[in-house]
């Protein structure tokens, strides 16, 4: 009888076996264990940039609301008075040379006209940077700031007009109402044509002309007018956080008919976008 270890077959499994040992012993008795990570390159910054520091002040939006609104007002100041380099009356006398006194009163209709092209536009179908609503809440709190902020700086300043008629010249609050108008029918439509808001803005500088030509103000007064209101506009752009998103409300509110004891009434539910 042949020896059983002599046999081909057994001594070729001998040889798979004998070959398979070492990948066997490779195989972790745990595989479910995995190495930790490595976190002790977790908070490198290998391009060097700045972490966790603040956007400059320079180009933050508070200094893009207020730097044009503060030269405007600045030079208002400036001015205020007969003051300056070039004076109230120097830019009077010059206003006067092209354009004759007048009594006009076209301005008072000329202030509103940014607002009439802010809904003309919106008509039309071009999509404002808000919904309705918010610009409308936004268009009342940028009144409510300009009227405060306006009113307060008249009684303070005291400034005779140029014709006399009373104390409240500086600053002008026609100028401020049109170019607060021009300011935000250029925010609502500058992302569809920059030319919404160069025409708001050109009513609202041949308002602050023509204050002048009826010698209702001085070039201080307009000048620190316009700042006054594009600062209001400006502001409650920044403050504004109440917002519901560009879908009409009545799809965000339900109404269902509710009881509180055996009297019958309406549950109203918003859910904002």
């Amino acid at each position: 009888m042949r020896s059983l270890f002599s046999s081909p077959r057994v001594l070729l499994l001998g040889l798979l076996l004998s070959s398979a040992t070492p990948v066997l012993a490779q195989v972790p008795l745990n595989p479910a264990t995995t190495a930790p990570a490595d976190t002790t390159h977790k908070y490198e910054n290998p391009q060097g940039a700045p972490v966790g520091l603040k956007k400059p002040f320079l180009k933050s939006k508070v200094f893009k609301a207020v730097a044009i609104p503060a030269v405007l007002i600045g030079y208002g100041a400036y001015t205020f008075n007969g003051g300056g380099f070039y004076t109230n009356q120097d830019a009077q006398r010059d206003i006067h040379r092209l354009f004759p006194s007048s009594t006009t009163r076209i301005a008072d209709v000329l202030i509103f006209v940014p607002y009439l092209e802010l809904g003309a536009v919106e008509l039309f179908g071009v999509e404002s940077r808000n919904d309705r609503i918010n610009t409308l809440l936004i268009i009342a709190k940028s009144e409510a700031i300009m009227l405060g902020s306006t009113f307060l700086v008249k009684s303070l300043s005291h400034e005779e007009r140029p014709d006399g008629s009373d104390n409240l010249s500086f600053p002008s609050g026609h100028t401020a109402q049109a170019f607060l108008a021009a300011s935000i029918v250029h925010t609502e439509f500058r992302d569809k044509s920059q030319w919404y808001g160069v025409g708001a803005y050109a009513v609202a500088t041949s308002v602050a002309g023509l204050r002048m030509i009826v010698n209702k103000h001085w070039q201080s007064d307009v000048v620190a007018g316009a700042g006054f209101g594009i600062l209001s506009a400006h502001l409650a752009y920044l403050t504004h956080r109440n917002r519901w998103g560009r879908k009409s409300i009545g799809r965000d509110i339900g109404i269902m008919p509710t009881y509180y004891g055996n009297t019958p009434g309406l549950c109203f539910t918003w859910r904002p976008k």
